[in-house]
C-alpha cells in the first residue's frame, strides 16, 4: 500500500531536551570504531579550538529522529517497518555539536514518493541549541520495500 501523501509537510518536534555529554560522544566514538582524541580528551579538543569534546558528524542520529517516531508509527500514514531499509543520510552543519549542549529537533516530513515498486519517506530534522541557535540539518531517506506496489 503506498505510503498517505497527506503526511508531507508534517513537522514534530522532540518531546524533550537532549543533553550532549561526554560520555555519549566517547560511546558513540567507540562504536563507529574513530579514535580521534577530540572525541575524548578535553585537551585535544580545545587545542583543536572546540569548547569541550566535539561529537563525530554523524553523532546526531542518536537523537534526530525522536520527534518523528510517533508518526512514523502512525497507522494512517501507513509504513511497514518490516520492510524498512534506510535509504541515505546526510548532515549540513552549522557548528558542531559539543559536550554540555543541550539540543533540540524538530522533524518534518519533506517528501513521499514512489520509485518503482518501492516508497521512499525523506525527513528533515533541525537540530537547535535550546536558545534557538541553530546547530544542523540531518536529512533521512527511509525506503519501503514494495509499498507501492
Amino acid at each position: 500500500m503506498a505510503l498517505n501523501r497527506d503526511f508531507v509537510g508534517r513537522t514534530y518536534p522532540s518531546p524533550a531536551s537532549y543533553e550532549v555529554s561526554r560520555v555519549k560522544i566517547r560511546e558513540f566514538a567507540g562504536a563507529i570504531g574513530d579514535r580521534n582524541p577530540i572525541y575524548r580528551d578535553p585537551e585535544a579538543a580545545r587545542a583543536a579550538g572546540h569548547p569541550d569534546v566535539v561529537a563525530p558528524p554523524t553523532f546526531p542520529i542518536v537523537f534526530s529522529l525522536t520527534g518523528a517516531g510517533d508518526i512514523l508509527a502512525d497507522p494512517e500514514l501507513g509504513l511497514d517497518f518490516s520492510m524498512v531499509v534506510h535509504g541515505e543520510q546526510r548532515f549540513e552543519y552549522t557548528r558542531p555539536i559539543h559536550a554540555g549542549d543541550e539540543l533540540m529537533c524538530s522533524s518534518t516530513i519533506t517528501e513521499i514518493r514512489s520509485v518503482g515498486r518501492n516508497e521512499f519517506l525523506t525527513l528533515r530534522s533541525d537540530v537547535t541549541t535550546v536558545g534557538g541557535e541553530a546547530v544542523c540539518t540531518t536529512y533521512n531517506t527511509l525506503v519501503e520495500r514494495g509499498g507501492a506496489a
